[in-house]
């Protein structure tokens, strides 16, 4: 590690369409998979180049990461906070993708 602590390190999470997205590591392993790719106790080529394949196209990805880092932000609000609601954020186009992907990634 070229001493940053994993909270400050970033890792590329790339999508099927050749669009890549820069994630905060403590945000991108909310993900169980991405988490598993990212561990270097795995030696899984991930974790040495801090970059994801993904294998679903880039709006599906964009959502995803957009829900990990809302998820990230509001899970310990105080009960009086207002949480926006992320639904609202979500184009109907996509959710049985998007359902899919998150399955996969456990997110």
């Amino acid at each position: 590690m070229s001493g940053k602590s994993d909270s400050e390190d970033w890792v590329r999470v790339k999508s099927a369409d050749g669009f890549s997205f820069l994630v905060k590591r403590k945000v991108a392993v909310r993900s169980g998979t991405l988490k598993n790719m990212l561990d270097e106790h795995h030696s899984f080529a991930e974790a040495a180049q801090k970059t994801c394949n993904i294998e679903e196209r880039s709006l599906v990805i964009e959502k995803l990461l957009e829900y990990i880092s809302w998820k990230a932000t509001y899970e310990h609000a105080p009960a009086k906070e207002e949480i926006p609601d992320f639904l609202e954020r979500i184009p109907p186009e996509v959710v049985l993708e998007l359902l899919s992907a998150a399955d996969f990634l456990e997110a």
